[in-house]
């Protein structure tokens, strides 16, 4: 039975939203604050506390610098992450030493010096800088690591086999930082997000902030609706204000996909023809099983005008999909494909030899959680003493399934 996470961002994330829907669903505060503690920054204390959103109860949680002041004001829709060469803001190589230091897993440094490299590098892209040449105001502001270390604790304790995320709602509008206005999302949230499914609702705030954003694109293996599983925890993670309309909150669901194990992620690959030599479909599913196709097949189809032509369905593995479909356009007269991903469901696999009255025959059984539902006599073999015995094959496929069962 395998654990997953899901991230609903329907009103967008921001890391201390992300924190404090993980203490909501149960992470300790005080493991949490010890991981944090280990840092070492000096005069800031952490605090979570119950409020209301639209009317939903979630976790919000903040950080107060030694002055006494909380940290994340307004970061819902103000945080945005800049080259600033100033006084107390740190660049990477700072960052990564405090994260050395830390008490945190061997596995957990890793993923947090990525993470960190990672907005570094978003940030000397935009402004067209070398990594090291970059202090990151936000970045190096005491928190966002909290935010960024803190998240990566509480994940890595979560301990989910598979993580996955809605869309992000991104809001609209512009937000106003130290380099003026700029639109929503902001350039480093865009930068973040790409290739990843988003959109906005018309709030016009900005609901994904770049840390959000790093840490859910960083994280989710797949995006889409809430996946099959049995809840076992929720959390609600507020932002800074309360948005007219709807709950400012991210909601992390953790629970338990029982068929998990027999997930796989695919690709599915599709193509209309209707100007091609028939011929050429034989030749053309042999290449594609041949360059790593899982499955290959094709269905008749009404085209525009008219026109007969057929369907090219293959499903394949995500990493072998540009290799498909560069041999789809290769190999027929298509001038586009479309392409999906999704998760297919395999049932457990078993061959056994079955002793016949005609000879041997191997059945195919299929399980699922260790309950058998399919066992077929291989029709090959059913084929082959067909035409031994000069028997029809239904008669030899009875015969081989009755002493299966009577084994």
């Amino acid at each position: 039975m395998a654990r997953v996470l899901y991230f609903d961002c329907f009103s967008g994330a921001s890391g201390d939203m992300i924190l404090g829907a993980l203490i909501d669903a149960g992470l300790p505060f005080d493991q949490l604050r010890a991981a944090v503690g280990s840092l070492a920054l000096d005069g800031v204390t952490l605090e979570a506390e119950r409020v209301d959103r639209a009317g939903i109860g979630a976790t919000k949680f903040r950080v107060r610098g030694a002055d006494g002041r909380r940290g994340h004001h307004d970061r819902h829709d103000q945080a945005h992450h800049h080259p600033h060469h100033g006084h107390g803001h740190r660049g990477l190589s700072a960052i990564c030493a405090l994260v050395d230091r830390s008490a945190l897993s061997e596995p957990a440094k890793n993923r947090a010096r990525r993470l960190f490299r990672r907005l570094a590098e978003t940030e000397a892209a935009i402004h067209r800088q070398p990594v090291e040449a970059i202090h990151l105001h936000e970045v190096g502001a005491v928190d966002s690591i909290i935010d960024i270390a803190g998240a990566v604790f509480g994940l890595e304790r979560v301990g989910a086999d598979r993580i996955v995320s809605s869309p992000l709602n991104v809001g609209s509008g512009t937000v106003r930082c130290a380099h003026g206005v700029l639109p929503v999302p902001a350039p480093a949230t865009t930068r973040l997000v790409a290739g990843v499914p988003v959109y906005s609702s018309g709030v016009e705030a900005e609901l994904l902030t770049p840390t959000g954003a790093l840490l859910v694109t960083d994280y989710a293996e797949q995006y889409g609706p809430l996946p099959a599983l049995r809840v076992r925890q929720v959390g609600y993670g507020a932002g800074d204000r309360d948005l007219a309309g709807t709950p400012n909150v991210v909601r992390v669901v953790i629970g338990d996909d029982g068929a998990a194990g027999n997930l796989q992620r695919v690709v599915v690959i599709e193509s209309e023809i209707d100007d091609m030599n028939p011929q050429i479909f034989g030749v053309l599913m042999d290449r594609l099983h041949a360059a790593g196709a899982l499955d290959v097949f094709y269905a008749p189809i009404q085209m525009k005008k008219n026109r007969p032509g057929t369907l090219v369905s293959i499903v394949a593995l995500p990493a072998d999909r540009e290799a498909l479909a560069g041999l789809l356009f290769r190999e027929t007269t298509t001038i586009g494909v479309r392409f999906q991903e999704m998760d297919r469901e395999r049932l457990e696999r078993e061959r056994v030899t079955v002793e016949t009255p005609l000879g041997p025959v191997r059945f195919k059984l299929a399980a699922r959680n260790g309950d058998l539902v399919n066992a077929s006599p291989e029709f090959d073999d059913c084929l082959r003493l067909a035409e031994r015995h000069d028997l029809s094959v239904k008669a030899v496929q009875a015969l081989a399934t009755k002493a299966y069962l009577d084994r």
